[in-house]
Order: C-alpha cells, then structure tokens, then sequence
C-alpha cells in the first residue's frame, strides 16, 4: 500500500496540482481544467511522461468522465445516487466509489476488495489530502478519479427554490 498526499484545494480546478508520496517528494502533476464538455486533467510522471488523464464527456445534465491510462480508454465514471451518501461507478473497471464527499472521506471497492481510500489529513505544511492506495499500478486512475470527486463537490447542481411572484389571497 502506498500513501499520496495532494495539498486540499480545489485541485480539479488549478491550473497545476503536484502530488506527493508521504515523504514529500512529488511524484506527478495534473493539469488541465474543468467547465464544459471535452475539457480533460492529465497526470503526467514528473520526467514529463503521461500516466493517465481523464476527460468530461456529457454536460450538463448527466455528467460522465472519461479516464484513460497509456492512451486507452480504461474506464467511464458517473454518479448515482447522492443521498444519504454519495455513490459512483467506473464502468469497464467494475469499481464503486462511495463516501462522504463534503468531507473527502471516500472509498473506491471493486466487489469486496479495497482499492483505495481518502481522507484529510493535517501536515506542518497545512491540510492534504491522503489517498492510500493498495496497488501502485492503480494509483494514476485513483489520482484522476479523485479529481472528479473534487470537481464534483465543488460544482454540485443547486437548484434554486422557487420564488412565487404571486399573492395568495383570502376570500
């Protein structure tokens, strides 16, 4: 099992996110940015070489992501169900992915083994995230599958309510 740590901020939304193992040193970076259909985020090793990337495909009712590694599509992430804990599923991996997402406390399963698991933590260098990995090969996808999460906790529909511009009236 391995340990990654991303510095909590929107990162599905900066231009440039390092990720870092638990020593600190960096291992990748992702780039790229969210907002409409086709924008991506890639991960790339920090010799430059990609690991992964993951695309949004669908917008704006059912959102749905892509996530590719080696340039093949590996897997299509959509949500659930939201209440009364967030739910999502990874197509062609058969991964769920379910948790607390206003917390960033969630877990990625596939069937009854763990994959990975996020939660916050608290460094000297301020709050990270800390996603605990149990395969390494594993960790590019889980790493993109997070910024969805990330994205997706900060770009929730919100519906307004309803504004009545009439009076009810007494006879």
């Amino acid at each position: 099992m391995s340990d990654f740590l991303i510095q909590e901020k929107p990162f599905g939304h900066s231009t440039q996110t390092v990720v870092k193992d638990a020593d600190g040193h960096p291992l990748y970076t992702l780039l790229g940015n969210w907002g409409s259909k086709g924008d991506s985020l890639i991960l790339y090793h920090m010799n430059g070489r990609v690991a992964a990337s993951v695309k949004q495909v669908s917008f704006p009712f059912v959102r749905r992501f892509e996530i590719y590694e080696a340039g093949e599509k590996v897997g299509t992430m959509q949500r659930f169900l939201n209440w009364p804990s967030d739910f999502y599923y990874v197509q062609q991996l058969h991964w769920t992915v379910y948790g607390n997402i206003q917390q960033h406390q969630y877990k990625i399963h596939h069937f009854n083994k763990e994959i990975m698991t996020m939660d916050k933590t608290l460094l000297h260098h301020g709050m990270y995230y800390l996603l605990q990995v149990h395969d390494d090969a594993d960790a590019p996808k889980c790493i993109c599958i997070a910024s969805v999460l990330d994205y997706w906790l900060y770009n929730r529909e919100r519906t307004p309510l309803p504004y009545y511009k009439e009076v009810l009236t007494f006879n």
